[in-house]
């Protein structure tokens, strides 16, 4: 799955779920001054932008195969390194990192099991690797209600819940998979205000991932069925969404 939008388009439609997801992540992680972190599928920059504030820039490293966000990140900090490339295949030394991190990545890579076995390549001896995934096969992701309205109109459908690492016990097996040890997991949950169902919903209209492509298949007619479906499924006025993600971590 390609993720080339632009970094803006992106904050607005997985950045008010993400941003929120990040904090919690870094906390559960239990980061420390003077740890060497890498973050893998970087995106534009919500949990780079955090691990920053914990560890230092100079402390930080970032990876995303995507260009505009790989530019965005390098904006934001000139001083860090900033690789374009895919978690499959990235261009760090082995060992190079205390913590290696994937925030809403796994489930993108076109390979997970390679992508995490990478992760590992890059951290030390006894360092740790921690990614987290939504649990968009258990309902709890945060696109949920859109792919509900879709699967209304397009029952065949193909929508996240079937990509790798969404269901319980997925992220773990693969960081087994990938010979990572006293692999932990937990679930992460972040709750997001929205002003109305037009703040909600107008995100989707970017062209951001999987659901921005889906709806940018349809013809208006299309369009116009899956948005009544989600508003009817919504609360009216100001109201609170929340989305839970699968978070594992391993020690190499």
């Amino acid at each position: 799955m390609s993720f080339e939008v632009s970094a803006d388009h992106y904050r607005r439609f997985m950045g008010r779920y993400s941003g929120p997801l990040a904090a919690r992540f870094a906390d559960w992680v239990a980061l420390t001054s003077g740890q060497r972190v890498l973050d893998v599928g970087c995106g534009p920059g919500a949990l780079t932008a955090i691990v920053v504030d914990r560890v230092g820039v100079e402390q930080v490293a970032a990876a995303d195969p995507s260009a505009s966000f790989v530019k965005s990140v390098r904006t934001q900090f000139p001083a860090m390194d900033v690789r374009r490339c895919a978690a499959e295949h990235m261009p760090f030394p082995d060992g190079s990192f205390d913590v290696v991190l994937a925030q809403l990545v796994v489930h993108f890579m076109a390979d997970p099991l390679a992508g995490i076995t990478e992760m590992a390549r890059t951290a030390a001896a006894g360092g740790l690797v921690a990614a987290n995934v939504w649990d968009s096969a258990g309902g709890r992701g945060p696109l949920d209600p859109f792919w509900a309205a879709v699967r209304t109109l397009d029952p065949a459908v193909a929508d996240e819940s079937g990509r790798p690492g969404t269901r319980e016990g997925e992220l773990g097996q693969l960081f087994r998979d990938a010979g990572l040890t006293r692999v932990a997991a937990s679930t992460l949950t972040v709750r997001v205000q929205h002003a109305s169902f037009e703040d909600w919903w107008q995100p989707f209209t970017l062209g951001v991932g999987p659901a921005g492509t889906y709806l940018a298949s349809l013809d208006d007619a299309g369009v116009r069925g899956v948005r009544e479906g989600c508003q009817a499924s919504l609360p009216h006025g100001r109201f609170t969404t929340q989305a839970t993600a699968w978070t594992v971590s391993g020690r190499t």
